[in-house]
């Protein structure tokens, strides 16, 4: 829930005060925008600010005159890191800053969110370096009685193109034998750093592994 400074607080909850208190709601003023939540969903990060602020650790917060704890950050980046909190999706808006959440999140100190953004940086950057593919053919010499075993176990990305018979029969066996150039065709996708884009999600792969 979120709250213009200066609306009216809800009424203090069993055990302590609404505003900041030892209640189940509490009121956080962020840069003048108040936010209203519970102290479980803001304790659902154990080593977050936000977790350390409501168990009552002593981080030097302020209070502003209805209670709400006061947190000198911008509100604009702070309502999606609180839905994080609630439902564990990062939930952004088509014209917000991944980076100015990133910021926050790691003000914060919030692990996880941390990590998806990341990823979904990474992710977009990827996507935009990357150049287009290169097509690389090859020029391979069968017989007539080669053709259909070569085609048909061709592998790993390779694709025929062209069948061109170069006219040159000759007998072999007892049988005229035909012989013919295949043309076949394989796309390379380049990557940063000059890995090819199968060589590049390997290595991101095996370095999650370790």
């Amino acid at each position: 829930m979120r709250m213009e400074a200066g609306e009216a607080a809800p009424p203090p909850g069993p055990g302590g005060r609404a505003g900041g208190g030892w209640g189940k709601w509490v009121r956080l003023n962020v840069g003048g925008t108040v936010f209203l939540t519970t102290r479980q969903t803001l304790c659902r990060e154990q080593k977050s600010f936000l977790s350390r602020l409501c168990q009552g650790e002593e981080l030097q917060s302020d209070r502003d005159e209805t209670g709400a704890y006061l947190i000198d950050r911008d509100p604009t980046y702070f309502g999606p890191i609180l839905n994080f909190l609630r439902h564990g999706k990062l939930v952004l808006d088509k014209d917000m800053a991944e980076e100015g959440v990133l910021e926050e999140a790691e003000f914060y100190n919030i692990g996880p969110l941390i990590r998806i953004i990341k990823d979904r940086m990474e992710e977009k950057d990827y996507t935009v370096t990357q150049v287009p593919p290169k097509h690389v053919y090859r020029v391979l010499q069968c017989q007539e009685e080669e053709l259909t075993q070569m085609v048909s176990t061709m592998s790993d990305g390779w694709r025929f193109e062209q069948l061109v018979n170069i006219g040159s029969s000759y007998n072999y066996g007892g049988e005229d034998q035909a012989e013919f150039l295949c043309v076949v065709s394989k796309e390379l996708y380049s990557a940063p750093h000059g890995l090819s884009s199968e060589s590049s999600r390997k290595t991101k792969a095996q370095a999650g592994e370790q």
